[in-house]
């Protein structure tokens, strides 16, 4: 009984060495291709970074987040809103600003003034005003925050307005004429502006130089028919 028992406590060291030899062995292979954690926390599931860099290569160049030569008497932290040219600039000072893409009011939905960030959220409620509920009733009355909220990963409120800047879901509607008056950025733009947008910030408007303002022109019955006929049954109309 013994012998055996020896023999068994032999067996085993045995196995033992043999594993930590294999281990080993596999840890200085990994190291000699590189690799310096297990391959599968390399591909691991893609999160916000890999999202927004795929939304920044679908936009055209002009439309991507950049510094440029912007003289201005506004003071920096100011946000200034180029409708015509689908820009949204955040003043920097010193004759420069960020440049990001946006999408603005369509045709009858454009409008101009001074306002102020009154509020700030991450992954924001949709609550649709009741004037757009008005034009579009068949609209939801509410929308949790999240993924599949068409205000996107964050909005600025507009004191005083029903109008947001804010994310969206949707690049491709980005540098367009698409919306009921709110401004939009994708996920990536509106993040980053989110953090350097502070309350009390104040937000120049531009006018779309010849065309009709949104007070000029309500809901013609043309108009009407071409938001009901851009929502589709399971997703959200980009109309917001």
């Amino acid at each position: 009984m013994a012998m055996r028992a020896v023999m068994a406590r032999s067996s085993l060291a045995t196995s033992v060495m043999v594993v930590a030899t294999c281990l080993w062995y596999g840890a200085a292979q990994a190291q000699s291709f590189g690799f310096s954690q297990p391959l599968q926390d390399r591909s691991a599931a893609p999160g916000v970074a890999a999202e927004t860099s795929e939304e920044d290569a679908a936009l055209d160049p002009r439309l991507r987040r950049q510094v440029v030569a912007y003289p201005t008497d506004e003071a920096p932290g100011t946000i200034i809103i180029d409708t015509p040219h689908t820009y949204l600039y955040f003043v920097l000072g010193n004759g420069r600003a960020i440049r990001y893409g946006i999408g603005v009011g369509r045709e009858g939905f454009t409008w101009s003034g001074v306002k102020t960030v009154t509020r700030k959220a991450e992954w924001p409620d949709w609550i649709p005003p009741q004037e757009m509920i008005a034009r579009q009733p068949y609209l939801p009355r509410f929308v949790a925050g999240g993924p599949g909220n068409p205000l996107g990963a964050r909005a600025l409120y507009l004191g005083g307005t029903a109008y947001r800047i804010h994310g969206t879901n949707d690049p491709s509607t980005i540098g367009k004429h698409v919306s009921s008056g709110c401004i939009r950025l994708t996920n990536e733009d509106v993040i980053d502006l989110y953090e350097r947008v502070r309350i009390g910030a104040k937000v120049v408007v531009l006018p779309q130089v010849g065309a009709p303002t949104r007070a000029a022109s309500a809901a013609r019955p043309s108009a009407r028919g071409s938001e009901r006929m851009s929502f589709n049954a399971g997703s959200l109309p980009a109309l917001y």
